[in-house]
């Protein structure tokens, strides 16, 4: 099963750097990349509300899905248009924040409307509400760091994520079932062990550390990696959120009594065991972006 994971992780992660590609040749506006997280919405709204879909909760995939799309699409309208990027990504936090406050609105109308009797509409609203939450507003900041460092370049930052987020999953998974004995949180993930606790924080910092010092110049010639320290930090933290990220997602999996959130793929689960350390570190990557020096832009000389 390890040779597995890591054979599909090898397979995935070029495929979708080869979506990234052609994204950034489309344009600015990033359609594929905006054609990409519509399917992630809809499939992932819909193991989402099939695990919540338990004693009294019933969730509705139609308005989960509809309200995840709606934060999603309003976050991308600005970069749709020929604004200023900076303008833009402001623009585009504030919408996708009208966005999700609308969906809460919508959520309490429709439990409002089909309200018949005391003990269900609070549960079904709570399960909603989670659910747009994490599925359009958290994947909606993820899909932000395609801008964050400039519109041109901003793969640099998204790929950042991705590659120290599953090389933490890998290293984790790696360490755990190679040197884990001791249980981190055995009641909520028997799986992961301290051991593989620190994989997930090594194998992100290294990737981390690889993609900053191979990569920045390929998005940009004037660009190259910043101080090891500072890659290092990034990949650590990220490493550390995403573990945290993916004993969330086993939180809600333990909780309804389910071991994976879909069989998509042998070995890995669902499509929200795929994106759960990454979903979960979005947010803290687009603010360690803006605080850290992550690139160093190196003078242009001339003869």
């Amino acid at each position: 099963m390890l040779g597995w994971r890591l054979l599909v992780s090898v397979i995935l992660i070029p495929l979708l750097f080869g979506l990234f590609y052609l994204d950034q040749r489309a344009g600015t506006s990033a359609p594929y990349l905006y054609g990409l997280c519509c399917l992630i919405i809809f499939r992932g709204c819909w193991e989402l509300t099939q695990l919540l879909t338990v004693r009294n909760l019933k969730p509705g995939y139609a308005i989960v899905s509809l309200l995840s799309l709606l934060i999603c699409s309003l976050a991308w309208l600005p970069y749709f248009s020929d604004s200023d990027a900076g303008s833009a990504q402001e623009s585009s936090l504030a919408l996708m924040s009208v966005g999700f406050s609308i969906s809460i609105l919508l959520i309490f109308l429709k439990g409002a409307i089909r309200f018949q009797e005391p003990g269900q509409s609070m549960e079904n609203i709570g399960a909603e509400i989670l659910s747009v939450s994490y599925l359009g507003f958290l994947l909606a900041i993820l899909a932000e760091l395609r801008w964050v460092a400039g519109p041109e370049t901003g793969y640099l930052a998204l790929g950042s994520l991705i590659i120290s987020a599953k090389m933490g999953d890998i290293g984790g998974y790696t360490f755990g079932r190679l040197w884990g004995k001791k249980k981190l949180v055995p009641r909520l993930s028997p799986g992961k062990t301290w051991v593989g606790g620190f994989g997930a924080i090594f194998g992100a910092a290294l990737g981390s550390l690889l993609w900053f010092q191979f990569t920045p110049a390929l998005f940009n010639p004037l660009w190259s990696g910043s101080s090891w320290l500072w890659t290092i930090l990034f990949g650590a933290i990220i490493g550390l959120v995403g573990l945290v990220g993916d004993l969330c997602e086993s939180l809600i999996k333990r909780d309804v009594g389910k071991k994976d959130s879909a069989e998509l793929l042998p070995g890995f689960g669902g499509l929200l065991d795929l994106l759960d350390s990454p979903l979960y570190a979005g947010p803290v990557a687009f603010v360690l972006w803006k605080l850290l020096p992550l690139i160093t832009v190196v003078a242009a000389t001339g003869n």
